[in-house]
C-alpha cells in the first residue's frame, strides 16, 4: 500500500468517521473499500436514487405528459 492524502469537506469527513465507527472499521479501511466499489462499477453505470419506486402517484399517462409536466411556466 501507498499513502495518500485526500482532501474531504469537514461534514463528509464526519459523517465517514461515524459510519466506520458503526462497522467497527478503521476510516482509511472504509475509504479504500468505498474507493474500490466505485471504480469496479462499469462506466456510466450510474445508480438510481434510493427513492426510485417508492411512491405511486396513480397517474398513469405521465410519459405521454411529460413536457407539460416539467416545462410548465410556474408563474403563469
Amino acid at each position: 500500500m501507498k499513502r495518500t492524502t485526500v482532501f474531504l469537506e469537514e461534514k463528509l469527513r464526519q459523517r465517514l468517521q461515524k459510519l466506520a465507527s458503526r462497522r467497527g472499521t478503521s476510516f482509511a479501511m472504509l475509504v479504500r473499500e468505498a474507493l474500490a466499489e466505485y471504480v469496479a462499477r462499469p462506466a456510466g453505470s450510474a445508480s438510481l436514487p434510493s427513492v426510485t419506486g417508492r411512491f405511486a402517484s396513480g397517474a398513469t399517462d405521465t410519459s405521454e405528459r411529460v413536457d407539460q409536466l416539467l416545462w410548465k411556466d410556474p408563474h403563469a
